[in-house]
């Protein structure tokens, strides 16, 4: 089963992300995802969920019961889907139709344009006892600023629409079923494609400089980090808490 629906709405894709209840992320819908960016040939893009989520992150039960080895393939996996979609050098925009949580909240940071309608979106990391990869917490203070991507990333606060709008976590709100329509109608700039596709590449330079430097060092730490969360137990009681699953897988 595809992990990602794909229409075409007069020269927008629109790629909706369909996997599972909550559309969590893990190597099959990352590797997917990746890889419809990267083929995408029409002027601009609309990224959603399908059902009542946008994303609610990282699928931190497929991680517990991968183990190590998947740990080690989904990290990188994590950086390249988030990296596809920051890097689209085309109007990308975000149409927020519910929860967008952690890695959800990091992939509608990587838009251009964030259009919210229900849900709660946010960045809880640091709630699980992990710490984001570099490349994410750049996307993040790119696409909030500074100051409001450090309070998201230390509070791991999650808010609703109005409250998004006025942190800004996203750039406008609407109702569901004027969502669609409305994220459509904002990727359609009427602007040349080349003038979009430098500007927007001179925008991210810094962001694309700054990861240069800091992946090398960071992303080992990142990861020694993650695996410790999975062998010292502090990924699954984060989990058991919210779930209220217990011991279950």
């Amino acid at each position: 089963m595809t992990a990602v629906q794909i229409d075409e709405h007069d020269g927008v894709t629109v790629v909706r992300m369909a996997h599972g209840k909550v559309n969590a992320l893990d190597l099959d819908l990352l590797a997917e995802l990746t890889a419809v960016f990267h083929e995408i040939r029409t002027d601009a893009v609309v990224l959603t969920g399908a059902g009542r989520a946008f994303s609610a992150g990282v699928d931190l039960w497929r991680l517990l019961d991968g183990g190590p080895d998947y740990v080690r393939e989904f990290l990188p996996a994590l950086n390249d889907a988030f990296l596809a979609v920051f890097g689209l050098g085309k109007p990308v925009v975000a149409a927020v139709n519910g929860h967008a949580i952690a890695g959800g909240a990091i992939l509608a940071a990587a838009c251009d344009h964030r259009v919210m309608a229900a849900g709660t979106i946010g960045v809880t990391e640091v709630r699980v006892g992990v710490p984001f990869p570099p490349t994410a917490l750049s996307i993040l203070a790119y696409a909030y600023g500074e100051p409001a991507a450090r309070r998201a990333v230390l509070t791991g606060a999650t808010m609703g629409p109005a409250d998004a709008l006025a942190a800004g976590y996203v750039d406008e709100v609407t109702t569901p079923e004027a969502l669609l329509d409305t994220a459509i109608a904002r990727a359609r700039l009427a602007v040349p494609a080349d003038t979009y596709r430098l500007t927007k590449a001179q925008l991210q330079a810094g962001v694309r400089e700054r990861l240069t430097h800091e992946r090398p060092l960071i992303d080992p730490q990142v990861l020694d980090l993650w695996l410790r969360g999975v062998e010292d137990g502090r990924i699954h009681r984060y989990m058991a808490t919210v779930t209220g699953r217990g011991n279950a897988r």
